[in-house]
């Protein structure tokens, strides 16, 4: 065509629209065959292409059924709204092709590129194609909505996929997400092959619910925007939800604001299916951390199975390579082969390795095994640590690290001697967590003054348990209000209110950024329970009629950026007890002063990450008496989530005094 006079090159181009940017109409033989079934292979542009919005024509041509699909090359990208797969289709996306993410559009906060539920036999091959979308604008408040679920590609209890060699690029949330359907069914038989996952906002890949899934030379990097940031996150949302045979192999983790690899399966339990988990011959360079295995401290809360790291190297990871927080009966852990290279060259207190226990930890953590890992490391310093969240042991580490530095190799047995040196364990007094079983409950001071039982300042995150005394006939009234933690957003909250029989007395719905009010006539005397989980976000109790106290009777409360006074009651005859204060253990501390009931000052932390206990013996014959727990901002840290727990006491923190429910006589 270069020789060609002008009118000519614009007559060629008419004749050959595939070759330029204009739009293309419809070729109605290509869609009757395919619709009549004598077409088994069609061209996406015979649906017709628009260089401004191809959504309509590829959405037909998916939708028209065609066994295999071309994506075929144009002169400009596919730009679409978000598109729905079907089962039993390939898609071949032409190399060179880029499928676009519509600027401006995408406005609700799940719109996904490209989403297939319930699908089967479905596969999408685009080797040297490109799917994009528009990160930055997402994350602009000005632009859009907050939400992390914009993602490239969704699969939502599909079976028999494969998905090779597509690179996607810059999405709003994950690059892929592999979820459930309503039903909580896994996907099955999948295959991700080949693929790089670049630049998302929140995650590479999600995996919520899998079985058999097998991921192969793909390439995770440059996540960031929103926790956790990770190259992949493995992390069911449910007990029910599984993670069984699910195999890496062969795959690159690069520069991701979070973990290269988060295994984060704290909302499993016992009852869920064994997991089994292989990473082979993986890497990860640049990343936060290399490896974060994150489980429950409670055995009924952790599920059995195996995690398995093959032939693994860490490399140049910003903190610890490897953190593993579990009980050691649970999840056997097991590193083969695995070299961990220059870790946190730049923060010489952070070991290597690093083992944790959380605040709920029932049990000691461990069940982990170094088989001839190599740890190559330039500073000196111990190559594991151990930060004791939860107070307890360690059980069960085992294997052979060989320790690099300065040109010398160094083999070391993990004996319990060498063990004791590199982690030291304090555990602390282990004094339980009293039961409300039993006791009769009753304000300390019955007439109260309303202005006495609000409890503004004690803002629950996550879940939010309350306790009230009212007597049978009572109008008992609260004031709620949901507020917004950082950018989350939420629909309205159920409240639930249940009586001394358990019997659900009322369900409130607050409205999110909004004050609700709940009331109700108490149907008999005795001790009511307010319960609502408010998620990422929080909710308070601003004004009671009645003396009303945070419940931490299922465990520790999570609080976040709760500065102010938490009374607590130690019941006449107590002999000891303690109280449990942390905050969230990544850069998130508090500030916690233990005051006796004559205001002297028996103990304090400043800038607490992880959990402090103060421990109080008490002389035999002690009083009944009220204590006080004051929380403040740490002088160095950020305080936002933190938590409080108290031991060998009723574990219920009232706003003042005068709000206190003790134990009766």
């Amino acid at each position: 065509m270069l020789g060609k006079p002008v009118a000519v090159a614009m007559l060629v181009s008419l004749l050959v629209p595939s070759a330029c940017s204009a739009q293309m109409a419809p070729d109605r033989q290509t869609i009757d065959g395919v619709a009549a079934g004598t077409i088994r292979e069609a061209k996406a542009s015979a649906w017709g292409f628009d260089p401004e919005d191809s959504t309509d024509q590829l959405q037909a041509a998916i939708d028209s059924g065609v066994p295999r699909l071309i994506v075929d090359q144009m002169a400009s990208p596919w730009i679409v709204r978000p598109l729905t797969l079907i089962s039993n289709q390939e898609i071949v996306f032409e190399e060179g092709v880029e499928v676009v993410a519509k600027r401006g559009e995408f406005r609700r906060r799940n719109d996904i590129l490209f989403s297939a539920g319930n699908c089967e036999n479905l596969s999408l091959i685009g080797y040297g194609a490109t799917w994009r979308m528009w990160r930055e604008d997402y994350a602009d408040p000005e632009l859009y909505e907050r939400g992390d679920w914009r993602h490239c590609l969704f699969l939502g209890a599909c079976r028999n996929v494969r998905v090779h060699g597509l690179t996607l690029i810059g999405s709003g949330g994950d690059g892929i997400y592999l979820g459930s359907d309503g039903a909580g069914n896994p996907n099955r038989d999948v295959h991700v092959r080949d693929v790089t996952c670049a630049g998302h906002y929140r995650q590479g890949i999600s995996v919520i619910n899998a079985e058999n899934l097998l991921i192969e030379n793909t390439v995770l990097r440059d996540t960031g925007g929103t926790a956790p940031m990770a190259g992949i996150d493995f992390e069911p949302n449910r007990p029910g939800e599984r993670l069984v045979n699910c195999v890496m192999r062969n795959c690159r983790f690069i520069n991701n604001a979070g973990n290269g690899i988060l295994l984060a399966l704290r909302n499993m339990g016992a009852s869920s299916p064994e997991i089994s988990l292989t990473f082979e011959n993986c890497a990860s360079t640049g990343d936060h951390g290399s490896v974060r295995v994150d489980l429950s401290g409670s055995v009924d809360e952790t599920p059995n199975g195996a995690i398995d790291f093959v032939d693994c190297v860490f490399r140049d990871s910003i903190g610890p390579a490897i953190s593993v927080t579990k009980p050691a009966v649970r999840a056997r852990t097991r590193f083969v082969d695995c070299s961990v290279i220059d870790p946190a060259a730049d923060d010489p207190s952070a070991s290597p390795i690093v083992l944790l226990s959380r605040q709920d930890a029932t049990a000691p953590a461990g069940g982990i095994e170094f088989v001839d890992c190599v740890i190559s490391d330039a500073v000196k310093r111990a190559p594991i640590s151990y930060v004791n969240a939860g107070g307890v042991g360690l059980e069960d580490i085992t294997g052979v690290l060989i320790i690099g530095r300065g040109g010398r190799r160094e083999t070391a047995p993990l004996t319990p001697e060498i063990l004791a040196e590199w982690m030291p364990v304090s555990a602390w007094r282990d004094i339980p967590r009293m039961t409300l079983d039993g006791l009769n409950l009753r304000p300390l001071a019955p007439d109260a003054p309303a202005r006495s039982c609000g409890f503004a300042h004690g803002r629950a995150r996550y879940t939010g348990h309350w306790i009230l005394h009212a007597e049978e006939g009572d109008e008992v009234s609260l004031t709620a209000h949901f507020g917004q933690v950082g950018n989350y957003r939420a629909v309205d909250l159920p409240i639930t209110v249940a009586g001394p029989s358990g019997q659900q007395v009322c369900v409130v719905r607050a409205p999110f950024m909004e004050d609700a009010e709940v009331a109700f006539t108490a149907p008999a005397a005795g001790l009511y329970r307010i319960n609502a989980a408010p998620g990422a976000n929080l909710l308070c109790i601003v004004e009671s009629s009645h003396p009303l106290n945070l419940n931490g009777e299922s465990g520790p409360i999570r609080l976040t950026t709760s500065p102010g006074d938490f009374y607590f009651w130690v019941p006449a005859g107590t002999r000891e007890f303690a109280v449990r204060v942390s905050g969230e253990g990544d850069g998130e501390g508090v500030r916690a002063t233990l005051i006796s009931p004559d205001g002297v000052i028996v103990d304090q932390v400043d800038n607490s990450a992880w959990t402090h206990q103060f421990e109080v013996e008490l002389p035999e014959g002690a009083p009944g008496q009220a204590w006080l727990l004051r929380l403040a901002r740490p002088t160095t840290m950020p305080m936002d989530d933190h938590h409080v727990d108290l031991r060998g006491v009723p574990p219920l923190f009232a706003p003042t005094v005068e709000a206190l429910l003790i134990p009766a006589r």
